[in-house]
């Protein structure tokens, strides 16, 4: 094993240009983790943030980006005995994905699922986790209901669709073309809705006879969270795991508590290991099956070389992509 490993570096905040290749140290791993050669890691709105300067990184994390990754374990630490050299998982993370190796609390690593490649799931557990605990846990969204999720063709996004179909529930989607409208469909989503040329709230009242949806997530914000408060029904739950559009806005809190609605956000990096590896135990014991199963299927859009991650950043921003971006070491 060597001792040096190309890594991505954020020389200063700013735009793409700013990601820049750099040899660090290949680490040793600590008590309870594990150190694992990577096939592949995702690229998320979060990295982009990082990079502007806009998403700090929680107190001693490292300055490398990337929050999920996939790949071989070469190495443990004391206590990480669920894993040996040679297996293959994916894992979330706080940092270091965008690397060749990188030490990960084994706690927060899971098998690679039935049927998909080591490098496709470098893409899945930070948008696992994150639908997972936002969706299930938090709204906790249940069989036969109507759920709405913004951005459908995201990782995020195409995951909602997939779990929410598999646990039976009724699925709207918006997307910003014809093309990623017929995407969401494709990945299960009962209702597409193009939010360029038509109303979400009205589709959405048109989908359930008036009603309204009982759950949403949205990665928006701005001026969508009024016109989400009056999409949904009655004990209905808003969730937001971005605010891509802003964070302050005016809203009618009094149709919040006449309708009993609850809203709520979360972020996952700044969690503790022990939440992490709770999420990370549920998705093994509830979403792991249904890969088996032949519920699910990978989103992989396009692959970068690790070298290319300023280029890989510039697909993210445009916004064309569906499905996940992947850096490839």
């Amino acid at each position: 094993m060597p001792d040096t490993q190309t890594v991505i570096e954020i020389k200063a905040p700013g735009g793409p240009e700013m990601l820049v290749p750099a040899r660090r140290p290949v680490p040793e791993p600590k008590s309870g983790e594990v150190l694992i050669r990577i096939a592949a890691s995702g690229v998320n709105r979060a990295d982009c943030l990082q990079r502007m300067g806009r998403y700090p990184m929680p107190p001693g994390a490292s300055d490398i980006p990337g929050l999920e990754c996939a790949g071989t374990v070469v190495k443990c630490g004391d206590g990480a005995n669920r894993w040996k050299p040679g297996d293959e998982v994916c894992a979330l993370m706080v940092a270091d994905g965008y690397g060749e190796y990188a030490t990960v609390p084994a706690v927060q690593c899971l098998p690679i699922p039935a049927g998909v490649s080591v490098v496709d799931a470098g893409g899945l557990p930070e948008t696992f986790c994150t639908v997972w605990t936002n969706v299930f846990d938090r709204m906790r969204l249940q069989p036969s209901e109507t759920f709405l999720i913004q951005g459908g063709t995201s990782g995020i996004g195409i995951t909602s669709i997939q779990l929410a179909k598999a646990f039976g529930c009724t699925v709207l989607a918006t997307a910003g073309t014809d093309e990623k409208c017929q995407a969401c469909r494709d990945y299960g989503a009962d209702v597409a809705i193009n939010y360029r040329t038509q109303d979400f709230v009205k589709v959405g009242k048109d989908a359930t006879k008036g009603r309204g949806v009982d759950a949403i997530l949205d990665m928006v914000g701005g001026d969508y969270i009024p016109r989400e408060i009056e999409l949904l029904a009655r004990e209905g739950r808003l969730c937001f795991v971005a605010l891509m559009a802003g964070t302050k806005v005016e809203a009618d809190f009094g149709a919040i508590q006449r309708k009993h609605l609850t809203v709520t956000g979360s972020t996952l990096r700044s969690r503790s290991i022990e939440q992490k590896a709770a999420i990370v135990a549920a998705l093994k014991e509830k979403v792991w099956p249904l890969w088996e199963a032949g519920k699910l299927r990978t989103f992989t859009y396009k692959r970068f070389p690790l070298a290319q991650a300023s280029e890989a950043h510039r697909l993210m921003e445009s916004s064309t992509h569906i499905g996940k971006i992947l850096l490839v070491p």
